[in-house]
């Protein structure tokens, strides 16, 4: 038993059942590597990442070195990709914590050639490719009225690219737009952009010994793309990529609740102004609870007087503005609330359910928002043992 005010309860059995589910979808020759980055979706990327290597993760993904060298620092010794942007400054503590960087431009791969080969060394790094996502990568996109599934410059590119000195690559991979989509046709022009131009690279004697590009919505809707290795994050963490397709969706097993206790019950008069602005007033006599919640947890200020939370089971509805620390809710419908009884932000409570899906969907955005959003001052709780 614990006494914080919030806390985000995570159930690393979840996340281990997510993890065995992806190997169930994925052909035995497919490698999967559990992405944890943004602080595992704000699930916490230390006991994420253990929990998914001991449940058949053969490697680990991040945005930033930094992220990488917190899971080092704890232990963890399974390789890591930075899939980000990783300053050249950076080569010896790449070389030293035996990380990865991605390269995904021939300019970056110049520094960092120049820089390793001047210090005598080899690093490992895997080649970004850019397939229609527009982000970062060597651009293969096909322009208007090209024959080839890529464009063709991109063959000569990135064979110049892997050339270069004090650089070994061993993985070359791209990233998917829309493969959570209803039509694929863009997803699967990516497929066949990427792997056409690794089948020339190849008929030419430049192959990479790991190809990837299936994120969670490729590892559920498009075999095709699973390749030799598979980048599933969303998933992982119980949150679909196709919130509103049960066959996707329902499989999954949402890992985190987040949950407060009450910090004050009052009763109030009708005519009574809530929080700032008085943009609610009670129209009878009410009973108020404060709830230890805010935006600077990463609670969406656009839920005031909008949005829901769960007590004793039952939905109630936040009564004025979020603040930046504290919410209030109308709970006058609901019998005997007391100070220190659980509320649950989103998550279950008896036979209640408020979805990351729900909130997400009232604050115009998506499920990866609302988990990623939560603020490091919000304690993690996890439901084994071990954490």
């Amino acid at each position: 038993m614990h006494d914080q005010p919030i806390w985000a309860e995570i159930d690393l059995e979840a996340i281990a059942r997510n993890c065995r589910y992806v190997q169930s979808l994925i052909p035995s020759s497919s490698r999967f590597m559990a992405v944890v980055k943004g602080n595992a979706y704000g699930h916490g990327s230390v006991p994420v990442a253990q929990t998914a290597l001991a449940n058949g993760a053969d490697c680990l993904g991040v945005a930033r070195l930094e992220e990488a060298l917190r899971l080092r620092r704890a232990g963890i010794q399974a390789p890591v990709l930075i899939f980000g942007l990783t300053p050249v400054s950076s080569l010896t503590t790449l070389l030293d914590y035996d990380l990865i960087p991605t390269m995904a431009s021939a300019e970056m791969a110049e520094a960092f050639s120049d820089q390793a080969d001047r210090l005598g060394v080899q690093l490992p790094v895997h080649l970004k490719i850019d397939t229609g996502m527009g982000r970062l990568g060597i651009g293969a996109v096909p322009l208007p009225g090209e024959a080839s599934a890529y464009h063709p410059p991109a063959l000569a590119q990135v064979q110049e690219v892997c050339r270069l000195p004090g650089l070994r690559f061993e993985g070359v991979y791209t990233h998917m737009a829309q493969a959570d989509a209803d039509d694929l046709t863009h997803a699967k022009g990516q497929i066949q952009c990427f792997t056409s131009l690794l089948q020339d690279l190849a008929a030419e004697g430049l192959e990479f010994p790991v190809r990837h590009m299936a994120n969670s919505a490729g590892v559920l809707q498009l075999p095709s793309s699973h390749l030799d290795l598979v980048r599933p994050g969303l998933m992982l963490y119980g949150l679909s990529p196709r919130p509103h397709d049960p066959a996707v969706t329902d499989p999954l097993h949402p890992a985190m609740a987040l949950k407060a206790r009450i910090a004050q019950v009052k009763k109030v008069a009708p005519g009574f102004k809530i929080s700032y602005g008085s943009t609610f007033t009670t129209d009878r006599e009410s009973i108020i609870a404060t709830i230890p919640v805010g935006y600077a947890d990463g609670y969406f200020r656009m839920l005031s007087n909008a949005g829901h939370m769960l007590v004793h089971g039952k939905r109630t509805r936040i009564a004025g503005r979020v603040c930046m620390d504290q919410a209030m809710l109308d709970v006058s419908h609901i019998p005997d609330v007391q100070a220190g009884d659980e509320v649950v932000i989103f998550g279950s409570q008896g036979t209640g359910v408020l979805s990351v899906d729900e909130i997400a969907e009232q604050c115009a955005t998506i499920n990866y928002e609302i988990v990623a959003k939560l603020m490091d001052r919000v304690p993690r709780i996890y439901t084994s043992k071990r954490w």
